[in-house]
C-alpha cells in the first residue's frame, strides 16, 4: 500500500486510575476509585476516574463518591493529585513527539496524530510500544481518515488495542449504532433525534439536512448529519494551545449563609487567580463570579476591568462588587471567580 496521510487518535487507558496504579501496584485488579479527598464520606465530591474493576460495579467519572462507595463499598478510595498526572501527561507527549508524527495536544490523556505512512497499524504498535516501554502506561489507538474516524476508533480499540475506522467500514460499522455513539452528539441531542424518529447513525445519515435544520438549527442539524456520514476535521494542530482564561471555585461540605463569610472566600478566589494569572505572565481584562445556591441553581455576574492587571486587589474589589449583585438570601453550595485573559499579539 502507498504512503497516504492518517490520523491517529493515542488515548490512555483509565488514565489517572493507571498512574495511580503505577504508586499503588498492590491495589491492581481491584476496584479503585480516584477523587476528591479520597473520603467517599464527604459530600459533593464526585469521582475523577474509576479502574476497569470499579467500572464493573456501574462507577463512572463524575459519579458523586458516596454514591460509588455505596455501589461498592470493597473499592479503595484515593485522593486526586493533578500535579501527578500532568508530570505522567507531559512524558507520554514528550514520547509521541519523538515519532516522525504531528501532534495535538488535547488534553491529559489524548492527542491526535498527523502521520504519512503505508502501514497505520505498525506505526501504531510502535506507538504503544514506546509508550508502554518509556512511560508503563497502556493506550488504546484509533486510526481514521479523520479526526472523528479516530475518536471513535480508539474507543472500539479499548483496552490497549488498535481499530481501524474509515470511510470504506464506516458504514459496516456505525450503521446500526444508536445516534449518541457519534462524538459529538449526546444523550439530550440523541433524544431530540430519536423524537424525530431517527435512531441509529444510518437514519441521520439518511435524514433531510433542511428537516434537521428546521429543529436543530442551520449550523447543528446539518453538523448531526455529517458526523453521521462519517465526517470530521483531517488537520492536526501543533500550535500550542493558548489559555483564554482561568477560573478557580469551591463546593462546600456545608451551605453558606453569612454575607461576610461569603465575601472572605470570593476575595480568597479571587486573590488566587490574580496570582495564577502573574505566574503565567497573563494580564486579566475581565472577571466573573459564580455563585450556587441551593437546591442547585447556579448564576453568573461579570465585568470588564477600566484596564488589564493582575493586582489581586484590583481583582478582588471587583469580585466582591459582582458578588453585590448576586442573589445570596438563599444557602451557597458553591462560589467560584474566574477571569479572561487579554491575547497575547501575534
Amino acid at each position: 500500500m502507498a504512503a497516504r496521510d492518517w490520523i491517529l487518535h493515542v488515548d490512555l487507558d483509565q488514565f489517572i486510575a493507571a498512574v495511580e496504579l503505577l504508586r499503588h501496584p498492590e491495589l491492581r485488579g481491584r476496584p479503585v476509585v480516584v477523587g476528591g479527598s479520597g473520603d467517599p464520606t464527604q459530600p459533593r465530591t464526585v469521582a475523577a476516574t474509576a479502574t476497569y474493576e470499579a467500572r464493573a460495579h456501574g462507577i463512572h467519572s463524575g459519579m458523586p463518591l458516596r454514591t460509588a462507595h455505596r455501589r461498592c463499598p470493597d473499592a479503595v478510595f484515593l485522593p486526586s493529585d493533578p500535579p501527578a498526572y500532568e508530570a505522567a501527561s507531559a512524558r507520554v507527549m514528550a514520547v509521541l513527539n519523538e515519532f516522525p508524527v504531528r501532534v495535538e495536544v488535547w488534553g491529559w490523556d489524548e492527542a491526535f496524530l498527523g502521520a504519512t505512512t503505508d502501514d497505520p497499524e505498525a506505526l501504531a504498535a510502535d506507538l504503544q510500544h514506546a509508550v508502554r516501554t518509556r512511560t508503563h502506561l497502556d493506550c488504546s489507538i484509533g486510526i481514521g481518515d479523520n479526526k472523528h474516524q479516530a475518536k471513535l476508533a480508539s474507543g472500539l480499540a479499548k483496552p490497549a488495542g488498535i481499530h481501524r475506522l474509515t470511510s470504506d467500514n464506516w458504514a459496516q460499522t456505525m450503521n446500526d449504532r444508536p445516534t449518541d455513539a457519534l462524538w459529538g452528539i449526546g444523550a439530550k441531542i440523541s433524544k431530540k433525534l430519536a423524537a424525530l424518529g431517527l435512531h441509529t447513525v444510518a437514519q441521520l445519515a439518511a435524514a433531510d439536512p433542511a428537516e434537521l435544520a428546521r429543529h436543530f438549527g442551520p449550523t447543528n442539524g446539518p453538523w448531526y448529519r455529517y458526523l453521521a456520514l462519517g465526517k470530521g476535521e483531517a488537520e492536526v494542530v501543533t500550535t500550542p494551545w493558548i489559555a483564554r482564561g482561568h477560573s478557580r471555585e469551591t463546593t462546600f461540605r456545608h451551605d453558606l449563609t453569612d454575607r461576610d463569610a461569603i465575601a472572605r472566600h470570593i476575595t480568597g478566589l479571587a486573590e488566587h487567580v490574580a496570582r495564577d494569572a502573574a505566574e503565567a505572565c497573563r494580564d486579566i481584562a475581565r472577571v466573573s463570579v459564580k455563585v450556587r445556591t441551593t437546591p442547585f441553581l447556579t448564576r453568573t455576574r461579570q465585568a470588564r476591568l477600566d484596564a488589564p492587571t493582575t493586582d489581586p486587589a484590583t481583582v478582588a474589589r471587583t469580585a466582591l462588587n459582582l458578588l453585590d449583585r448576586h442573589d445570596l438570601t438563599r444557602p451557597v453550595r458553591l462560589l467560584g471567580v474566574a477571569v479572561e485573559y487579554t491575547m497575547p499579539k501575534t
